[in-house]
């Protein structure tokens, strides 16, 4: 059986399910390589010049844990998923900087993802990339409408039960039941709205456990997948009016969403070096500053960050908002 090989990195945890499904669908064996940790950040960091963004060091990193694993390695071009909106330059040369700094990775198995070319071009590379599969065009056909679903069903659920990407395979793949958010009373617990793109909020390491150190803390911790996508628009719209870069939403659009519906604090999590995460962070964080009724925190992450020094910083954040929240609701109980 091919093995095709998909790193635990970038867009891993926005499509992973649809990608498992659609190989799976083709007859394929899908193999993912572990969670993010010191060694494959080393070794992804060693292959390219130091500028190079976190995210990316990690995913090269992830790409060479897999090399002798696998047949074959995914890594999409996504241009762009919405009409005159484009992705950032780390994805649309992720391919090409792969086979260049990585000689020793398996072939890559490449589809450019650019809805501004149409529809008809999007289902063609479909075919194009099954067709190393199988030569059976309905064969393919079927594991492409199963992948969909499977993505939609995957996106809706983490919005019904307000569940990470993580916790949702588990559901999906694992067999585990996907838990009903608990009622609870307004005040009960510390709502914390956790944005930024999944491939750092939602990596342990690259995170330093940000998530889970604010359960811990006894947060309800919000993040984007958290949302459906009319909410995430709106959220966009009522900060900027169009998005202008892929995934904007998972920044600005949450960031506005979750300004709105009350939430006792919002920290926002990007990697040192990010353009794109830069402005838009800056957006939410003015309109933030601007209503002037929710604290904000912005995180930058690199390879050098010192655990000790966003832990003070988390720390001193949820401090603010849990006396602004005591000084808001002095009677709860």
């Amino acid at each position: 059986m091919v093995k095709v090989g998909i790193p635990r990195a970038m867009l891993y945890y926005q499509y992973y399910p649809m990608w498992q499904s659609f190989f799976r669908g083709l007859g394929a064996e899908v193999v993912v390589s572990g969670e993010t940790n010191h060694t494959i950040l080393v070794k992804g960091a060693a292959r390219v010049v130091p500028d190079t963004c976190l995210p990316v060091k990690a995913f090269l990193g992830h790409v060479i844990a897999l090399a002798a694993k696998c047949d074959y390695i995914f890594i999409p071009t996504v241009r762009s998923i919405q009409p005159k909106v484009y992705n950032c330059s780390k994805f649309l040369g992720l391919t090409d900087m792969t086979r260049m700094v990585i000689p020793e990775s398996p072939p890559i198995l490449d589809i450019e993802i650019d809805l501004n070319r149409g529809q008809r071009r999007l289902y063609r590379d479909i075919y194009r990339l099954g067709q190393r599969f199988t030569a059976n065009p309905f064969k393919i056909k079927r594991a492409a409408l199963a992948a969909w679903e499977t993505h939609c069903l995957y996106r809706q659920l983490m919005a019904e039960h307000r569940q990470t990407p993580a916790e949702m395979m588990a559901v999906l793949f694992d067999g585990e039941k996907a838990p009903s958010p608990a009622p609870e009373p307004a005040c009960a617990r510390t709502l914390i709205a956790l944005v930024g793109h999944p491939y750092l909020t939602n990596d342990r390491y690259l995170s330093h456990r940000l998530l889970e150190r604010l359960r811990a803390a006894g947060c309800t911790v919000l993040t984007p997948e958290m949302l459906t996508g009319a909410q995430l628009k709106q959220g966009l719209e009522e900060s900027i009016g169009q998005g202008y870069w892929t995934y904007e939403d998972e920044v600005v659009g949450a960031a506005g969403y979750y300004l709105q519906s009350g939430v006792d604090g919002i920290i926002s999590l990007q990697a040192f070096g990010c353009g794109p995460d830069s402005l838009m962070t800056d957006t939410a964080q003015r309109q933030a500053k601007k209503l002037g009724t929710t604290p904000f925190l912005s995180l930058v992450v690199d390879e050098h960050t010192a655990e000790s020094g966003l832990v003070t910083r988390l720390e001193a954040f949820l401090d603010m908002v849990h006396i602004r929240k005591r000084e808001r609701q002095p009677l709860c109980r």
